[in-house]
């Protein structure tokens, strides 16, 4: 989903909000509980998050992994000049993508890159001739080259910052896949064909260290189960090989969703033998289009549900169900998320911890029950 970028007032309330929330909430932290799992626990992030005290407390406190809400998409590392100089893109990171992965390198943060191809908030020129906003598309074999030097520059550009190694996991390809099971037309389709998918993850898989993990990214999984299993099934090497390692669920659920039909969803990607990753999730109060109030009846049973969705997790992770290394929650509080009049996180507009946060932090008997 295209996030949009946090308003000019959500940034002065984190900045200036006097709200007393230090997100140490409970004896155990997220981090704390999820590291019993073996797995990383994490939140989108923007550069007015790390700048103010109250919600960099939160992040150091509670999470150990972080994903960039907006400064990795390709709208926002390629330099357009350079590219037309150089005759090819070139990646040219901004000063909020750099000021967070300094940030997260202070404070021994493991990220999720987000998001290397998609159909989204991407720049029109690099499709085009000469790398200008207006004129003739390129032809196919030009834009795989293109393609090839996207990918490749983005991991030689975090080498030679010295930021390759916060990585652990990587989005090739962000929501290509519709609900009916088609490909998604865009840009990529129309100069390249359906075939681009294949090539973003043998450039991948060529071009990224075997320590960032590689994972195709979508929304509304609970839809498009047989697609994905039969798309991720094609994304392999001559010898068979996977060139993929995992599939990224957005899971942004809502509390009316039944969660015996997402788990059923779970339990079928895991087949593949693939990684699953939780890596956009937020659940919001009510259902798609009509939101319910954030009244105490409605907040507890958004509570369950995220200690069922997670102890559900845990359970078949420790069984060795599910292969999940991580889960990123989509934001942290309510009035920075981008579907906030859904209420759908964890903490409350002055930053105390809902049922939510104790939900996810598997503490039941403060959880809603």
């Amino acid at each position: 989903m295209k996030r949009e970028v946090l308003c000019v007032l959500c940034v002065l309330a984190i900045l200036l909000s006097g709200c007393t929330g230090s997100g140490k909430s409970a004896d155990k932290s997220l981090k704390e509980v999820f590291a019993a799992h073996n797995m990383k626990v994490g939140t989108c992030v923007t550069s007015g998050m790390i700048k103010s005290d109250k919600t960099s407390e939160v992040l150091l406190n509670q999470f150990n992994s972080l994903t960039m809400e907006n400064a990795m998409k390709p709208d926002s590392i390629f330099d357009q000049a350079k590219s037309k100089e150089a005759g090819k893109p070139v990646v040219e990171f901004n000063e909020e993508a750099l000021s967070i992965m300094a940030w997260a390198k202070e404070h021994n943060y493991s990220m999720r890159g987000h998001t290397l191809i998609w159909y989204s908030q991407t720049p029109e020129w690099l499709f085009r001739a000469g790398f200008e906003g207006s004129g003739a598309f390129v032809g196919r074999d030009e834009m795989l080259s293109r393609m090839e030097a996207m990918i490749s520059g983005t991991f030689a550009k975090l080498e030679e910052l010295g930021y390759l190694d916060l990585f652990y996991a990587y989005d090739v390809v962000n929501e290509a896949w519709m609900e009916d099971g088609t490909i998604r037309q865009n840009h990529w389709t129309e100069t390249i064909g359906d075939d681009y998918l294949w090539y973003a993850f043998y450039y991948a898989d060529k071009y990224a260290p075997e320590s960032i993990d590689l994972y195709y990214n979508d929304y509304n999984e609970q839809y498009k189960m047989e697609p994905l299993l039969k798309f991720v099934d094609t994304l392999k090497d001559d010898s068979g090989r996977y060139l993929i390692d995992g599939i990224g669920l957005q899971a942004h659920l809502y509390t009316s969703d039944s969660l015996t039909s997402y788990f059923y969803v779970l339990d079928k990607l895991a087949e593949s033998g693939l990684k699953l990753q939780l890596t956009e999730l937020d659940v919001c109060l009510g259902k798609y289009m009509s939101p319910l109030p954030a009244d105490e009846e409605n907040l507890k049973a958004q509570g369950q549900f995220y200690y069922d969705l997670i102890n559900g997790l845990f359970e078949r992770v420790d069984a060795g169900k599910i292969q999940m290394d991580a889960l990123t929650f989509w934001g942290f509080w309510d009035i920075a998320s981008w579907r906030k009049e859904y209420s759908p996180l964890l903490y409350g507009e002055d930053l105390a911890p809902k049922y939510a946060y104790y939900g996810a932090l598997q503490v039941k008997d403060k959880a809603g029950y």
